[in-house]
């Protein structure tokens, strides 16, 4: 730390983004990303919990937790801003207009929950701002690191977890079915894990009494197609994604067996303090693992082959967990346009993924000639 703390006050001037700076301080900077964007997560996951059983509160422990992993995102940019360490200008693009979508989120939501109430739902405008920003400060951390953390040891872990960030913030949108499938279960056993302030006040909201209606549009309030479609093209398109640009086997099912050890170790965690308890995304793991074994298919058909496998591996897992554990209501007929979509995102990312590796051979072959010529 105290090395650390001398390089900062060393280089402490003005720069150029991607401006030369020591090993030592660039991958400092990604480890301080990594802390700020755990705690970041961390309470979010809690702040989803938390709004399953009380009314909102502004200066409510989970978004403490998360504001002073802002605290730490925001100190970041500032240096990589000021310094150019660590940073290219794309990287930093990025990071700058991630974190500003967010700051002007953060206050819009407050806004929103002043003029409208309880914001019921996690599928909301200002939520979705919030969500935004956070996705592309992710992105920009993956540019930046993917550039500047390659001769370090932890490469290939850093690279999971940022995508597991990623992963992370498309899914968080689903944990509101998640939670809400087994608060409405809890309900209707007589045993409600919200308090009768926060029930009270969402059947209100609809001008009704407090019935299953009522509950059940505060706990379910999204169609059924939406839960496993989320989770087919923004969950398991992400693992693709990331399977694709590192290159690594198995990459997708470490990223997603990660996420789901995490969800199962917060599970445990709230449960233990009293918490209301939310269904975990098994079934993801099942995509994942399809997504990897079609990724070693060598032929044109890959994109068909492996989107029909990825979709009719989650969706069949997806019916199971929902048979023998617990899963939000879902429309299994939706896997008829998912696998559609999945297999155009699949050709989208190999062509993509294609023509940036013959771009690159192309400007090495012409760096090579113009060695030769000189």
């Amino acid at each position: 730390m105290a090395d650390v703390a001398a390089l900062v006050r060393a280089h402490w001037t003005r720069g150029e983004p991607g401006r030369d700076a020591p090993a030592e301080l660039v991958v400092a900077l990604y480890r301080w990303w990594v802390v700020a964007m755990v705690l970041k997560i961390l309470g979010a996951t809690w702040d989803i919990c938390w709004h399953f059983r009380w009314l909102r509160d502004d200066l409510a422990p989970p978004h403490l937790l998360n504001s002073v992993g802002t605290v730490m995102v925001i100190g970041l940019v500032v240096f990589h801003t000021y310094t150019g360490i660590g940073a290219d200008k794309t990287t930093l693009r990025w990071m700058q207009w991630g974190l500003g979508i967010f700051l002007i989120a953060a206050p819009l939501d407050v806004i929103n929950h002043r003029v409208n109430g309880l914001d019921i739902t996690a599928w909301s405008p200002s939520h979705a701002l919030l969500y935004l920003g956070t996705g592309m400060m992710s992105v920009g951390l993956l540019l930046g690191w993917n550039r500047q953390g390659r001769g370090d040891r932890y490469f290939y872990p850093v690279v999971c977890f940022l995508w597991f960030t990623v992963l992370d913030n498309f899914l968080f949108l689903n944990q509101h079915q998640e939670y809400g499938v087994l608060g409405l279960a809890a309900w209707e056993r007589g045993e409600p894990y919200a308090d009768d302030e926060l029930l009270q006040f969402a059947a209100d909201q609809l001008q009704r009494p407090l019935d299953h209606i009522a509950v059940e549009n505060f706990t379910l309030p999204t169609p059924e197609w939406l839960y496993p479609t989320w989770a087919v093209l923004t969950g398991l398109g992400t693992l693709l994604l990331a399977r694709i640009l590192v290159g690594r086997r198995w990459t997708a099912t470490s990223i997603a067996a990660g996420y789901l050890a995490f969800r199962c170790a917060v599970w445990a965690l709230l449960a233990a303090a009293g918490f209301p308890i939310s269904a975990v995304p098994f079934f993801l793991l099942a995509g994942a693992l399809a997504i990897d074994l079609s990724c070693q298919l060598v032929t044109r058909l890959r994109p068909l082959v492996g989107a029909v496998a990825v979709t009719a591996a989650a969706y069949a897992a997806l019916w199971m967990q929902d048979v023998h554990i617990a899963a939000p209501p879902s429309d299994y007929v939706s896997a008829l346009f998912v696998v559609v979509l999945l297999a155009g995102a699949w050709w989208l990312f190999d062509h993509l993924r294609t023509g940036g590796v013959h771009r690159i051979e192309q400007h090495l072959a012409g760096v090579r000639e113009w060695r030769v010529r000189g």
